[in-house]
């Protein structure tokens, strides 16, 4: 069978071509819709702009195949190898690609609106200027959540994905819209979210570690319990996070915004908060030994229990500060 001879039958209504041997074939621009390619081999085809909307493309084998522009809203392409496959531009929204392996592959400014990525394997993939706003990509079991170890996203849009529990660590999300997405859990370990978009998503317990957030906006933000080391949060903007209990020794916040946050519990040791703003901020029992406080804004803050003995303290703004003891600073 060749790639007329398949369009040919599928034109006469045939559907069904479960594990067809379709490999190298060409069928850019085809009109697939609802075919059924369960198991079919299509390495290396050309599929670019064809329609595939609907397709049952479960456990087929699209490596390397050339999917740009092709039309695959809501296809079952469960378990599919699309390692290595070109889908810039294609549309994917509403598909079905849970425990797909897409490591490698090319998803510039791909469409995976509300698309279910559970267990997929993204490793490497490249998805700068693709739209996932809603799509799942949620830890289901320890064993089902999705990978994106150093895959690249910048600009995306994941407007109110669901990422708890993912992997990505050293993912490259920088300029992403990231509103409200669930990190719960997450990997994001020396990931780049530099001017990134974060207001009021969840990171609570999440893996921050070495993350570049310089610029970022986290306005709102969960982020009680995370691990923070190391992380460089530089010019970010942090008014209204809440960072109870969060692990962030050696952090760079110079010059953040941290109108308002909640710090309660917080470890800040040696980190660098040069000229950050705390004004109005919760430190409660905040432990800050060693910790840079150079030119910051303590303004209404509430220290009490904090511990700021071997803090670097000069130039600091404390009117209206609650101190350690309890006590309103007085000139």
């Amino acid at each position: 069978m060749n790639a007329q001879q398949l369009c040919d039958r599928y034109a006469a209504g045939e559907t069904e071509f479960v594990a067809a041997p379709l490999g190298g074939f060409n069928l850019a621009g085809a009109d697939l819709i609802g075919i059924n390619l369960t198991r079919a081999d299509l390495h290396s085809a050309s599929l670019m702009f064809a329609y595939l909307s609907r397709a049952k493309l479960a456990k087929a084998n699209l490596s390397g195949a050339k999917l740009s522009g092709a039309n695959l809203n809501q296809a079952l392409l469960t378990g599919a190898n699309l390692h290595n496959a070109d889908l810039h531009g294609a549309s994917l929204q509403g598909a079905d690609l849970r425990s797909a392996n897409i490591t490698l592959a090319t998803l510039l400014d791909a469409n995976l609106i509300e698309a279910d990525l559970r267990g997929t394997n993204l490793s490497g993939a490249n998805l700068t200027g693709a739209c996932l706003r809603g799509a799942n990509l949620r830890e289901e079991k320890r064993t089902y959540s999705s990978s994106l170890t150093g895959a690249i996203l910048c600009n995306v849009d994941l407007q109110g994905a669901n990422l708890k529990g993912a992997d990505l660590p050293r993912a490259n999300m920088s300029g992403a819209n990231l509103r409200e997405v669930n990190f719960r859990n997450a990997d994001l370990s020396e990931a780049n979210l530099s001017g990134a978009d974060l207001s009021g998503a969840f990171l609570s317990e999440a893996n921050l570690s070495g993350v570049n957030f310089a610029g970022a906006l986290l306005t709102g933000a969960k982020m009680e319990r995370v691990l923070m080391t190391e992380a460089d949060l530089t010019k970010a903007d942090l008014a209204g996070a809440l960072l109870i209990d969060a692990r962030m020794a050696k952090t760079q916040l110079a010059a953040a915004n941290l109108t308002g946050v909640r710090l309660n519990r917080a470890d800040l040791s040696r980190a660098n908060l040069k000229n950050a703003n705390l004004t109005e901020a919760e430190m409660i029992e905040t432990y800050c030994a060693r910790t840079d406080m150079t030119g910051v804004n303590l303004t209404n803050a509430n220290l009490v229990r904090a511990e700021l003995s071997t803090a670097i303290l000069t130039w600091v703004e404390w009117r209206g500060a609650t101190m350690p003891d309890g006590s309103e600073y007085r000139d």
